[in-house]
């Protein structure tokens, strides 16, 4: 429907007991895995509580769903897809923080090497030793603006501080997909 979903949630916001939740992807351990032990129990007892399963299913699917846009709109721009060069920019499950546990990004991770794309990892705030022990992926050493003239597509997915400060110019040659709703809405070419 082109309905921007952060200009609905900034509407909204006006009303005085609004909680502004933002869409992303739902990692770590509270609202990724706990859900399914209270969905279980629920079960147990006869309740099927299809909100708990529901919730789950869209969180679950959203890694699916990133990647997907991104490929639609690297075709949209006639970039081939199949061994392009895409960067990732965050790995952590929530932002600032170096906690990798149950990290949805590995979903998009995931999804991208499936279209045979090379898929690079940048995230200033995860333990390089740690990602690749629990996960098998080499994240970038460094990063810096002149890196990105060599990717196709380049997602935000963690909205670490740092990120905030990347001058990421969307063009014909790159598609810009911004997880996190964090950049300003004219430097990308989509954002969840």
């Amino acid at each position: 429907m082109n309905i921007d979903t952060h200009e609905v949630l900034d509407a909204a916001a006006t009303k005085w007991n609004f909680l502004k939740f933002k869409p992303g992807l739902v990692g770590g351990h509270c609202i990724g895995v706990d859900p399914y032990y209270l969905a279980q129990k629920a079960q147990e007892v006869g309740y099927h509580p299809e909100i708990i399963l529901a919730g789950r299913r869209m969180n679950d699917s959203m890694g699916k769903h990133v990647t997907t846009e991104v490929v639609k709109l690297m075709m949209r721009k006639n970039l081939n897809v199949m061994k392009s060069n895409v960067l990732i920019l965050g790995f952590t499950f929530k932002e600032n923080c170096p906690d990798i546990r149950n990290t949805r990004v590995i979903d998009i991770f995931t999804e991208l090497t499936n279209f045979d794309i090379h898929v690079d990892v940048y995230d200033p705030w995860a333990k390089k030793e740690e990602v690749y022990h629990e996960y098998g992926i080499t994240i970038l050493d460094s990063f810096s603006n002149d890196m990105l003239s060599n990717y196709s597509a380049i997602i935000l997915a963690v909205a670490h501080d740092l990120f905030r400060e990347i001058t990421i110019q969307k063009s014909e040659n790159v598609v810009v997909y911004d997880v996190k709703g964090v950049l300003p809405k004219e430097m990308v070419d989509a954002r969840l």
